[in-house]
């Protein structure tokens, strides 16, 4: 299975969606080359390609209501919603231990985007690269508001999912002449403007950059859907997606909800198997 990417929307908590996908994938053991993920697709690819099934869901599920993971205490205590601290360090490598060493030996590309806060643009890293993926991941997941940005060498980053939300772009400029995307909005889903621009210019005021991408982002956002809809028309791309709008919000603590759409995640993967490999084995 050469030259065919695989592409994971970010969406916070609604990427228990993607996890579901993810884990049937990996009991079919399916394993695609080039794995591209922003925010929490960021998250989702990383344990894809350690080959940890259950893992993602384990982790969003199981400490949904631990306040060390979500809680107004971490935003007064940390700047962030999130207990990004906890997230990124006792999880991975006490809680639900990350296995660092299949992930580092693994033949699989995974590219992780993030946003620079001083241009706004788009930065890609790769799993391959001398940085700590920890880092990498945490940088794609801060989200505006919620988290703090994250110092990586010399840049200032936040979330992936701002400046190049599904980068579907980049893995074509990769070599992938096909691609197959999950995402986490369903298919009539438009972004709607930023509304509260004083609020961004107030509080992101040294980061002129990414106060421009954030109220660009509808824009950005709604036109890459509709030039994946050409891919998909022309047979380049395929999409696995929610069929109804999420329940689940961005921040979500209800357990049922998060364990209803990882199985709904799952049985669309399995539901359009027989699709997704005629897809992949096409010309």
């Amino acid at each position: 299975m050469n030259n065919i990417g695989l592409i994971l929307e970010g969406g916070g908590m609604r990427g228990v969606y993607t996890a579901g996908v993810l884990d049937f994938f990996m009991d079919k053991n399916l394993y695609f080359p080039y794995v591209s993920g922003v925010s929490m697709g960021a998250c989702n690819a990383a344990s894809y390609v350690s080959k940890q099934r259950g893992r993602t869901k384990s982790v969003t599920v199981d400490l949904a209501d631990d306040s060390r993971y979500i809680s107004l205490k971490n935003f007064i205590k940390y700047k962030s919603i999130f207990g990004m601290d906890f997230i990124f360090d006792e999880v991975p490598n006490k809680l639900f231990p990350f296995d660092f060493n299949t992930f580092s030996n693994s033949t699989q590309k995974l590219v992780i985007g993030t946003t620079d806060c001083l241009t706004g643009k788009e930065v890609y890293f790769s799993h391959s690269s001398s940085n700590d993926i920890l880092d990498i991941i945490r940088a794609s997941s801060s989200l505006p508001f919620i988290s703090e940005p994250v110092k990586i060498n010399n840049y200032t980053l936040m979330d992936g999912g701002i400046a190049d939300p599904i980068p579907i772009k980049r893995s074509i400029e990769d070599g992938n002449a096909k691609n197959v995307l999950i995402l986490t909005r369903e298919a009539d889903y438009i972004k709607n403007p930023f509304k509260h621009n004083w609020i961004l210019s107030k509080k992101y005021s040294q980061f002129k950059g990414l106060c421009k991408a954030i109220l660009n982002r509808h824009k950005l956002y709604n036109e890459t859907l509709k030039y994946i809809s050409h891919l998909e028309n022309t047979g380049k791309v395929f999409i696995i997606r929610p069929t109804f709008s999420p329940k689940v919000k961005r921040i979500e603590k209800n357990k049922s909800r998060l364990n209803a759409l990882y199985l709904e995640g799952y049985k669309d993967a399995e539901k359009n198997y027989d699709k997704l490999l005629q897809f992949l084995n096409s010309n």
